[in-house]
């Protein structure tokens, strides 16, 4: 049992179970499974950026069924990511003015400056992930709720490689650190644990990101396992000795409850973004648009119960101890942890198993776009309550990977 405070915060687990559970997962949940959370554009035939990758995993369960285009809703279709019905309905001639790089005199005066905006999105440098390019033909909507995250076979030395570079190459650590990979069983964690307890909380918060990401992954891989795959039928089920391979504290030399408590931090930074993002869907401008009125209303309804909600937690994680030093250093730090970020959002491009790719980059753009809120509280504090928001901006695809790497 994982049970008490959580290093490098006031919360504890029992608070966070008892919140979760009761108040905010069913509601949670019933968001993810409309039409706006549901559909996601991921390009999955992106090449490894730094290996050759050859082993795009043969197996039935990694394959991804892309949606045909005529399932997604018109609204999500035609807008891509843009924020207002209105930017929808132009959204042909948006396309055509970033494409151009001119603004179309047709437009509104809004809309134009809305256009321009975008496109300066799109380059902003303030990303902590390398997203897919939408607009891109091998971009294509998939349905998460029929490609749900579970174990597809997917494992041993490929799977070994893409969290030894995770851990290897992105966690800030002394270049005298080595951990040599050992054999067996694919799927382990790279841990070190005496080297993590010795450095600025920056890193170490960062190194405990990348490790509740892991715990989380391979939690749904254990409650989703293949019990049973014969000619007449697949069973699909919780693998108790699976999770305990990964978690027992005597099976993983003490190291799986930190794991596990890792996973309740990655929850805490998550979930204090989303209670500092409220401003930005509060605005009346903003719609969950689908192309479906009323259940567009009910979802934005939905959304700002969840985030008054989040708000309301007693006991959240204190970001202001992040970065809170000297200016020229922190400045220099943040930039790090951006380009650490990156780099691992990049990685994802390299995984072999299609199904397995799709969760691992959705769960990285969340986590990007979480710590893209929290370095961003002075201009969310400033968001006009009409108009654009010139500032602070998120896509549809950050949204939409924010809430749902949430839920998992």
């Amino acid at each position: 049992q994982v049970t008490g405070y959580l290093d490098d915060c006031t919360c504890d687990v029992e608070t966070i179970d008892a919140f979760n559970n009761y108040k905010l997962f069913p509601r949670l949940n019933e968001l993810l499974e409309s039409d706006y959370f549901r559909y996601y554009k991921v390009n999955l035939q992106k090449p490894c950026p730094f290996w050759e990758d050859n082993s795009h995993c043969g197996m039935r369960d990694c394959a991804v069924q892309p949606c045909p285009s005529d399932e997604v809703p018109d609204g999500i279709r035609s807008g891509s990511y843009k924020y207002s019905e209105e930017a929808n309905n132009l959204a042909e001639e948006c396309e055509e003015a970033k494409r151009l790089g001119a603004v179309d005199d047709s437009l509104s005066k809004e809309t134009r400056q809305a256009v321009l905006q975008w496109a300066q999105h799109d380059d902003s440098s303030d990303s902590f992930c390398e997203a897919d390019d939408i607009h891109s033909p091998d971009a294509e909507y998939v349905d998460l709720l029929l490609n749900p995250e579970r174990y597809t076979g997917y494992k041993g030395p490929d799977a070994w490689k893409i969290w030894n570079s995770i851990y290897e190459e992105n966690c800030f650590k002394p270049q005298n650190v080595k951990r040599p990979l050992a054999s067996g069983r694919g799927e382990s964690f790279i841990y070190l644990t005496k080297w993590v307890s010795g450095v600025c909380v920056e890193k170490r918060a960062f190194y405990r990101l990348i490790s509740g990401l892991h715990a989380s992954i391979n939690i749904h891989l254990s409650a989703r396992y293949l019990l049973q795959d014969t000619w007449s039928e697949k069973k699909w089920g919780p693998n108790v000795t699976e999770f305990q391979q990964r978690f027992d504290e005597v099976l993983t030399n003490g190291e799986g409850p930190r794991r596990l408590k890792n996973l309740y931090f990655l929850y805490l930074i998550e979930l204090r973004a989303l209670s500092k993002v409220l401003p930005f869907f509060e605005r009346p401008s903003f719609q969950l648009y689908t192309g479906n009125k009323s259940q567009d209303a009910e979802m934005k309804h939905l959304l700002l119960e969840i985030l008054h909600l989040a708000k309301s937690f007693p006991l959240h994680f204190d970001e202001n101890s992040f970065f809170a030093g000297n200016k020229k250093e922190a400045a220099k730090l943040k930039e790090e942890f951006r380009l650490h970020f990156r780099n691992i959002s990049k990685i994802m491009d390299c995984v072999g198993c299609f199904k397995c790719r799709l969760w691992g980059k959705l769960q990285t753009q969340g986590l990007g776009t979480a710590l893209k809120i929290l370095f961003s509280e002075n201009l969310i504090e400033k968001i006009p309550e009409s108009g654009p928001s010139y500032g602070f901006q998120l896509t549809r695809q950050e949204i939409v990977a924010l809430f749902n790497a949430f839920g998992r």
